[in-house]
């Protein structure tokens, strides 16, 4: 009978025999192999078995104690080195690999010790998973406290491998190891083989450049050998080399040459890469960049703006962001021409190609107010999407037609023309009533108002409105009603420019007939659009007031008729409130408008005159005046340089040789020079640094703890000093941490072992995803001699503020007041403090929330006893934070009022509530 290994075991199994040979069964079974049925099968499944059963003793291996509680190595480590030797000179590559790699996360320098031969003697191993896990087994040991005495030749043997080896991951894990076992060795390689490094893999690359990066900063006197590296590496056809060969440049040099260098790597990736991700980051990189260098990056501004040709709308706005703060008058044409080509794109599309209008009609828009010269190069080709359905995108189009009209003489009559002839096609409310300020506030000749009445009346239609006889059947009332369309009408609260409540109406079209056949006032004045109205009133009546102020050369007729024909208008605009279909009335604000409107029209004073067609413009002229110096001065601000101490070293660069050095050096030098005496030279400020240790445990503990927390965007840095009170040694302290809150532990630190009075430095990284409070807890574990159980010491919790999230930011007044009334998540707060200054309270709330007030100086002037202003914030993660502060100073003193907190998501807006509700505490 046939011998069969496999029957054998399962009879040694069923007599409950324990034993290698079933374990290796088990382990065939697991994996999915029936039985052998002939001796090839047999010895492949029997070696997949033996590696298999391998691992599973290093693993077992590698979670027992192996140290007693005296802290010596047990007795029977010395049968698992003997087991672990057996394993580096198996024949099977894979039985070894997994022991090197085992061998890596091994401390115990007893176990270690009679290893290092073995170890040594598969870097010359025929296979390069073998290699590879050798030279990382070998590095482990190296950076072990003691490591040097184990392999004292290790740089030399390394260098020699390294000569020698064609595998590109096990080259790499020895540059790696060389690095840290000799940097001038790894530089005295770099610079033998330069001319090979463009042909080196990119795993070997990133490593060369991490070698680059850490020498140049701890020995700047490096930097000439060392830059002309990774301006070699630049030219790499891997992307991932090219984009940390940027960001080394950046971190080491200032130089114009290096900047400009790595600008031109950032455009590259950003043409090349199609991953939006990537794009992103590399969006990220300019921006920040464009901070410190904006003149060397207006050289590249055509290069960052072919990234609009993307169809994601977030790189599309990050780029335009880029884009406007780098604009100057030599590149300002080049610019607009790109934005006219993308605004004639989108005259098609809906949806995301609308709101992609939208921002660069901001953009144009911007431009425009910067440098009024190119507003005639497009003024008049925005003035064609008035009419867009867009109704966001054709607003940002009136209100820059607008303030155009206002700083821009020259284009008054051209505008004036366009827009009347366009008027028509106008079918929001809102455009609507923009458009008919601005044709009631410039049209200044007869002609020009003659063509406006003409327009208006076209557009308002013949009247009346509606016309229904006591005697008329109801057959002709459902007659007239498809000639008349009616909207259904949605209210919900709106805010206004000074912060204030009030009603904002939504109209949404229920008529069945033909709207192309009803002129667009008409239409939306049946809505029941009454605000509307008194805009058109308030159009009408300064139209007629000008004809009036051209009396001398005009028949008494011809002005008697105008106005007799405005208060025929305005009084059917009011008697609208009559028609038994329309359901809503007018709202009380609109019919003193209309009816204040027919009072001037029958009496004319020439004082009256004055308030309504000079005053109002007197008005807004001053607001736009005020817009412009407060964005200078806010760009003043920003660009603002900071000087050094008067006894602070400086370098003359003129004063030295240039002898020996390439242009890079020099203009590095002179950089950093340039840095230190104005201040822009990287120094850590220590008291920042204080400002940020917190307290972890007693001083009664036997573990004294502290923490430095770093926060940097969406990253949290905790560097923890554990400090050993006690007497005796402490083995295996471990720092256990957890998160409450969108905050999440990336990796568990590992274990150490302090000697009495000995410290450490343990650091835990953790990612937060969302702008919300959240809290960190934990403890300190560790074992003693003098306790079997293991000793717990709880930390003070660590609470994370909301204020290093978010950071000052701007928006517009249309676009606060869209996100008001689009986000759903408000946090209604109630004042209460001691401050008796409703000024002091609010400068008092910004600087406490990290918050801008968009409200401008001028609009909280005044000592009325009311104030209400506007607050916005955004955070690292793109949120926009909403505040509105109403403040009202009441009879006995106090302040009064309510603080209105509105965001996209819960997180941030309870978040902000309890930080406002702790600071109105801390100032009574």
């Amino acid at each position: 009978m046939e011998y069969d290994p496999v029957r054998e075991r399962e009879t040694e199994k069923k007599e409950g025999k324990s034993c290698p040979a079933a374990f290796s069964e088990g382990s065939l079974r697991r994996t999915g192999c029936g039985k052998p049925t002939h001796a090839t099968s047999d010895t492949t499944q029997t070696r997949e078995a033996n590696r298999e059963n391998a691992t599973l003793r290093l693993k077992t291996q590698e979670i027992i104690e192996k140290k007693d509680s005296q802290g010596k190595l047990l007795p029977e480590m010395i049968l698992i080195c003997q087991n672990l030797r057996n394993n580096l000179q198996h024949p099977n590559e894979y039985v070894r690999g997994c022991t090197l790699k085992f061998l890596a996360r091994m401390t115990e320098l007893e176990i270690l010790e009679p290893l290092v031969p073995s170890v040594m003697a598969n870097l010359e191993h025929r296979h390069s998973y073998v290699r590879r896990n050798a030279v990382l087994a070998l590095d482990a040991m190296f950076k072990l406290e003691g490591g040097e005495n184990l392999l004292p030749d290790a740089s030399e043997m390394i260098e020699q491998f390294l000569v020698s080896e064609t595998d590109a991951g096990a080259r790499r894990n020895a540059l790696l190891m060389l690095m840290n076992a000799d940097e001038e060795r790894a530089i005295h390689f770099l610079l033998e083989n330069t001319e090979n490094i463009g042909n080196w893999g990119d795993i070997m690359q990133m490593v060369v450049l991490e070698l680059v990066r850490r020498v140049c900063r701890q020995k700047p006197s490096q930097k000439g050998r060392l830059m002309k590296i990774i301006i070699l590496l630049m030219n790499s056809s891997n992307a991932s080399v090219v984009y940390e060969c940027a960001n080394a440049l950046v971190a080491l040099s200032s130089a114009p040459t290096a900047i400009r260098a790595a600008a031109n790597c950032y455009c590259q990736l950003l043409s090349s890469q199609s991953d939006n991700n990537v794009k992103l980051i590399v969006l990220d990189r300019l921006n920040s960049l464009k901070e410190v260098h904006k003149d060397i990056m207006q050289d590249v501004i055509m290069d960052i703006l072919r990234a609009v040709s993307s169809p994601n709308l977030d790189i599309q706005k990050k780029t335009l962001d880029i884009t406007l703060d780098l604009v100057n008058v030599r590149n300002i044409d080049d610019v607009v021409s790109v934005l006219k080509k993308e605004v004639m794109k989108t005259q098609d599309g809906e949806g995301k190609a609308a709101e992609y209008r939208q921002l660069l009609v901001h953009a144009i828009h911007h431009c425009a107010l910067k440098f009024p010269d190119i507003a005639s190069n497009v003024i008049h080709l925005l003035m064609d999407f008035l009419g867009d359905a867009n109704t966001a995108s054709a607003l940002d189009v009136a209100f820059f037609v607008r303030e155009i009209a206002e700083t821009n003489e020259k284009l008054r009559p051209s505008i004036l023309d366009q827009l009347l002839n366009s008027f028509y096609q106008i079918r929001s409310s809102r455009v609507c009533a923009c458009a008919l300020w601005i044709i009631g506030e410039y049209c200044s000749s007869l002609k020009q108002i003659e063509s406006a009445l003409e327009t208006i009346q076209t557009s308002v239609g013949t009247l009346p409105f509606y016309q229904l006889a006591e005697h008329e059947s109801s057959e002709t009332v459902e007659d007239e009603q498809p000639t008349s369309p009616f909207h259904a009408v949605t209210s919900r609260p709106a805010i206004l420019a000074d912060g204030t409540y009030a009603t904002q109406s939504a109209v949404v079209e229920t008529v069945s007939g033909s709207e192309s056949t009803v002129p667009n006032l008409r239409s939306l004045l049946l809505a029941g659009d009454f605000f509307l109205g008194s805009v058109l009133a308030t159009c009408l009546t300064k139209l007629c007031l000008k004809m009036i102020q051209l009396g001398a050369s005009l028949p008494a007729s011809q002005i008697n008729r105008a106005v007799a024909e405005t208060m025929l208008y305005i009084v059917s605009v009011v008697r609208l409130d009559e028609i038994p279909e329309l359901k809503k009335s007018t709202d009380e604000d609109s019919f003193d408008r209309m009816l204040l409107c027919i009072k001037v029209l029958a009496n004319p004073e020439e004082k009256i005159r004055k308030i309504w067609l000079s005053d109002c413009r007197h008005s807004f002229s001053k607001m736009i005046e005020e817009k412009i110096v407060q964005e200078a001065t806010e760009q003043q601000e920003k660009e603002k340089e900071s000087f050094a101490q008067p006894d602070d070293l400086i370098d003359f660069r003129h004063l030295k040789t240039r002898r020996g050095m390439t242009q890079l050096e020099v203009e590095d030098e002179v950089a950093n020079d340039l840095g230190r005496a104005t201040g822009f030279a990287d120094a850590s400020s220590g008291e920042q640094k204080l400002d940020r240790i917190l307290q972890l445990t007693g001083f009664s503990d036997p573990v004294y703890a502290e923490a430095c927390v770093t926060v940097h965007q969406y990253d949290i840095v905790l560097d923890v000093t554990v400090l050993n009170r006690t007497n005796e040694t402490l083995q295996n302290i471990s720092l256990e941490l957890a998160t409450m809150g969108d905050l999440k532990l990336v990796e568990r630190p590992q274990s150490y072992t302090l000697a009495a009075g000995a410290q450490k430095c343990i650091r835990a990284n953790i990612k937060v995803s969302s702008t919300e409070t959240g809290v960190i807890f934990g403890n300190i574990t560790f074992d003693t001699s003098s306790s079997v159980d293991r000793t717990v010491v709880v930390l003070n919790d660590v609470h994370i503020d909301i204020m290093d999230y978010i950071s000052p930011a701007s928006c517009h007044d249309v676009a606060f007041r869209s996100m008001w009334a689009e986000f759903e998540w408000e946090n209604k707060v109630a004042v209460n403090t001691g401050m008796t200054d409703i000024h002091q309270f609010l400068d008092h709330l910004v600087s406490s929330t990290n918050m801008k007030c968009l409200t401008p100086p001028s609009a909280l002037e005044g000592n009325c006893g009311y104030l209400a202003a506007n607050l916005y914030a955004r955070s690292v993660f793109g949120e926009d934070a909403l505040v509105n502060v109403s403040l009202e100073k009441q009879s006995d003193g106090n302040i009064g009022g309510f603080i209105r907190i509105r965001s996209k998501t819960q997180g941030i807006a309870l978040s902000l509530g309890d930080k406002i509700t702790l600071r109105q505490k801390a100032s009574k």
